[in-house]
């Protein structure tokens, strides 16, 4: 079974910048395409702010298009989402799972809080 660790979140205020982690550990097989998703307490989907596949291709929701940036580094299974410019609308728990498509059991998420 995969388990996803997300990490990295915190309190800043508008402008500033946070790194976000996720540790895949478990049964890892051909995990291709990696996102990080968000939530808002105000709904219950969680949705997608970014992409990675496999090969590096990224794709990035409008709203944070030109100031997030998803990577991987496959040696140690870790996704990272560096996250600039934040602004008070990015606040939400952000997630990490497989992507487009959500197949794995989600983890605890990391809480993302921008003060203006």
């Amino acid at each position: 079974q995969v388990q996803l660790v997300e990490s990295g979140g915190g309190l800043v205020q508008a402008g500033e910048s946070l790194r976000l982690s996720c540790a895949i550990s478990g049964r890892i097989r051909s995990i291709n395409s990696m996102g990080w998703y968000r939530q808002i307490p105000t709904r219950d989907a969680r949705d997608m702010v970014a992409i990675i596949t496999d090969d590096g291709s990224k794709k990035y929701a409008d709203s944070v298009e030109g100031r997030f940036t998803i990577s991987r580094h496959n040696a140690n299974n870790t996704v990272y989402l560096q996250m600039n410019s934040l602004k008070p609308e990015d606040t939400a728990a952000y997630y990490c799972n497989t992507g487009p498509l959500p197949i794995l059991r989600w983890g605890q998420g990391t809480q993302v809080t921008v003060s203006s």
